[in-house]
């Protein structure tokens, strides 16, 4: 077993099992909140939380599940606090620039994917398992809406996996402005880039992979590039896409009239900024007949398997 000399950080809370695997340098993937408080219905929420949880587990990692209850910052959750974050309506969605304010008004925060990559980079962890990550939405050139999951990925030195990005998104924009923001951008076992709910998006990957070792290595590459003793590497995370399943998948040609019909409904709402993409979600349950939401699981699990592989490959090369 290696030993890591990373010390936890006084800041953040963490259960016994997450503090003690990291001590030990074990493998450990964090995982987001707000997809409990708000990207699915309850009680399907919790019971994909904690079945999220187990699956990491079957795959030889600890999960940490990230959140902020009552101003501290969460790093791994019990079982009442899992249900806390499922059915306490006072639950906000957070991202970093939410942080400070929840901390420091005593408040509860379910923290989005940048969120999460910001606490799992000052818990030291090196993997986090999502849904999907978001992007450059359609029709940014004039709302400017960008999720800052993307800025986020351009500094804290984690590792995402996710389906791709959202597929109520612009892909091709998410794409460009992850090149620009110098983020590698990996797919597994496939040369195209997946689309959340669809195995294909019709755009190329970045790069590509074909094992959770490939993928190790090149977080080691990047974490190691012509680091001086005593300092960081090549600065910021990687996103790792993994597509859903085959069974799972719903196919581009059926999901996007779709999305298209819930961005429809979303503008004639008035909906914009946070709200956005809780409401796509939870309109394309509806329109679907909850097919969406079935694949959303799937995907989940699927991702935080990879995500477990990933990072005991990770730990298995000594590195933190």
């Amino acid at each position: 077993m290696n030993t890591s000399t990373t010390a936890v950080n006084p800041n953040l809370d963490y259960t016994p099992e997450v503090r003690d695997a990291l001590h030990a340098g074990r493998a450990v993937v964090a995982l987001e909140s707000t997809i409990i408080s708000h990207g699915m219905p309850y009680p399907q929420n919790v019971q994909t939380a904690r079945e999220v949880e187990e699956v990491v587990r079957q795959h030889g990692a600890v999960p940490a599940t990230i959140a902020v209850l009552g101003g501290r910052i969460k790093v791994g959750l019990n079982s009442a606090e899992l249900e806390l974050l499922a059915t306490d309506k006072g639950v906000q969605k957070i991202s970093t620039r939410d942080l400070p304010h929840t901390v420091a008004m005593g408040l509860h925060g379910a923290t989005t994917v940048a969120t999460t990559m910001r606490i799992a980079h000052l818990a030291g962890i090196r993997v986090f398992a999502t849904g999907g990550t978001g992007g450059v939405h359609r029709g940014a050139a004039s709302t400017m809406d960008i999720s800052a999951d993307l800025t986020e990925l351009s500094h804290s030195e984690v590792c995402v996996v996710s389906a791709g990005v959202k597929s109520i998104l612009d892909i091709g924009l998410t794409l460009e402005y992850l090149e620009t923001l110098g983020v590698p951008v990996l797919t597994l076992g496939s040369a195209e880039f997946p689309a959340f709910y669809s195995r294909q998006s019709g755009f190329a990957s970045p790069l590509s992979v074909n094992t959770p070792e490939e993928v190790a290595r090149v977080l080691r590459a990047k974490w190691g590039l012509c680091r001086p003793e005593g300092s960081a590497g090549q600065e910021g995370g990687v996103l790792l896409a993994n597509p859903i399943p085959e069974g799972a998948e719903i196919a581009r040609a059926e999901i996007d009239p779709h999305i298209q019909q819930a961005l429809s409904d979303m503008n004639a709402l008035g909906i914009v900024g946070k709200d956005t993409t809780p409401y796509l979600l939870g309109r394309i349950v509806e329109i679907t007949e909850g097919r969406s939401l079935s694949a959303n699981i799937a995907l989940v699990k699927n991702n935080a398997a990879v995500a477990a592989q990933v990072a005991e490959a990770y730990a298995g090369q000594g590195l933190n």
